[in-house]
């Protein structure tokens, strides 16, 4: 759209959006401790950001054991982002799992891979992400898993630094 400024100074040609379009839903929360050689759901050990410097958008996640559950229905953007340790290990991974039933059974929607076939040992990030389509807020979930972790493999977690993090961004509505 065109903004004209006619010779008076007076704008006209703009439009106001509708109250509460745009993100409504902005939310991190992190891995506070190292988790090694688990496959598993991350289910432990969560928390939000809570730096003093970070900032939400509307009421954020809803996380229970791991799950998280969506404050709105809308299309979000779930991205994982994770500091990996591999030694040794083909195939590290973690799944990002949504289930539309309120956790009665999960799709992996996202699979994040990381592997070093040789015997030294490297620490990368990584970061996958996937857009859901929120139908009902009260049955959506998601929750994210460890797979193929080998013993001396570590998906690193701190409490005061985002090491490995969840970001749940509402894009808009469905």
């Amino acid at each position: 759209m065109a903004i004209i400024k006619p010779n008076n100074n007076t704008l006209s040609g703009i439009t106001a959006l509708p109250f509460g379009t745009g993100i409504t839903v902005a939310d991190q929360w992190r891995l506070t401790a190292t988790i090694t050689g688990a496959n598993a759901d991350i289910s432990s050990n969560l928390e939000r950001v809570d730096d003093a410097t970070f900032g939400k958008i509307g009421t954020g996640m809803s996380e229970s054991s791991g799950v998280f559950t969506f404050p709105s229905t809308g299309i979000y953007e779930v991205r994982f982002n994770g500091m990996i340790t591999v030694a040794s290990d083909a195939n590290a991974q973690i799944e990002v799992n949504v289930s539309s039933n309120s956790g009665g059974a999960y799709d992996v929607v996202n699979n994040i891979n990381v592997g070093n076939n040789n015997s030294s040992t490297i620490t990368v990030s990584t970061s996958g992400n996937t857009f859901v389509d929120v139908t009902d807020a009260s049955t959506f979930r998601v929750k994210f898993v460890t797979t193929s972790f080998g013993g001396s493999t570590s998906l690193s977690g701190d409490t005061t630094s985002n090491y490995t993090y969840f970001t749940f961004i509402r894009l808009g509505d469905t």
